[in-house]
């Protein structure tokens, strides 16, 4: 009989472990974050998204696609790494969550690193458009009375974020200037070429994060114990919002770090 409890016990300890797995890697966390600024004649509501990764929360996203519904953007800014690998499932996953997303609201994107591995990102970013993403690799666009600049992830490299850096002219001043960049690590960067706002991912909060506490674990270009890997920072007049993510890449799993819709008021 002992033997029948230990199982039993061994058993329901796996099955909690399971749970606790399940939950830390499948259940999405809403982050809201209120950015005041003068320079919007009305609010503007944004919904960010980061490192999906593949991932499906539900068939087709549904999860995912409803949780972002029922905040009501304005519009979707994705901040890279939407795939994983450039396989079949991956592709059709991204495509099929930005054709969900962008019949939400406008989806504006900017590429990652994993989207930039190999050579098959000019057929993606094609398709992406296909899907109704307005891909800002190193350009802008004017939105809801923002002007919003993408770096595409590569660029950081040759010197290409410095031509971004915001006009001075007087109808720019008069607007929100954010940057859609994939890694946060560069915040110094983008801060002295003035943007207002700078929406960022890649770190995935750390991977695994010690509870009860905001301190992540480990983030590419960051090494152990990273500074910027999730939440509001500031430089100057500069404000940067770190999505924790999505999916996972490398490591698989994600601990004390839930999955992150971030939600940010402009008012």
């Amino acid at each position: 009989m002992i033997y029948l409890w230990i199982a039993l016990g061994i058993c329901g300890g796996l099955a909690l472990i399971a749970l606790f797995v399940r939950f830390n890697n499948s259940c999405i966390k809403t982050t809201r974050y209120s950015v005041k600024t003068e320079k919007p004649s009305q609010p503007v509501r944004i919904v960010h998204l980061s490192d999906l990764h593949g991932k499906s929360f539900g068939r087709r996203n549904e999860k995912l696609i409803a949780r972002v519904k029922k905040l009501a953007p304005d519009f979707i800014a994705v901040t890279g790494d939407i795939i994983h690998k450039y396989t079949e499932k991956n592709i059709r996953t991204a495509l099929e969550a930005v054709s969900a997303l962008s019949l939400i609201a406008p989806v504006l994107y900017v590429s990652g690193n994993h989207e930039l591995r190999g050579l098959k990102y000019r057929l993606f970013k094609k398709q992406l458009q296909e899907a109704g993403a307005l891909v800002l690799d190193d350009c802008s666009a004017d939105i809801c009375g923002l002007t919003v600049t993408g770096l595409k992830c590569s660029s950081q490299k040759n010197g290409t974020v410095n031509k971004l850096a915001p006009a001075n002219g007087e109808e720019n001043g008069n607007r929100v200037n954010l940057l859609l960049a994939h890694k946060p690590h560069f915040f110094k960067d983008y801060a002295d070429l003035g943007f207002d706002l700078i929406l960022s991912g890649h770190a995935h909060g750390g991977q695994w994060r010690i509870p009860f506490t905001k301190i992540g674990i480990y983030a590419p270009g960051q090494g152990l114990f990273p500074k910027l890997t999730s939440g509001i920072h500031k430089i100057g007049g500069t404000r940067m919002i770190i999505s924790r993510g999505l999916g996972n890449s490398e490591c698989p799993l994600r601990l004390f770090n839930r999955p992150e819709i971030v939600v940010i008021t402009l008012e």
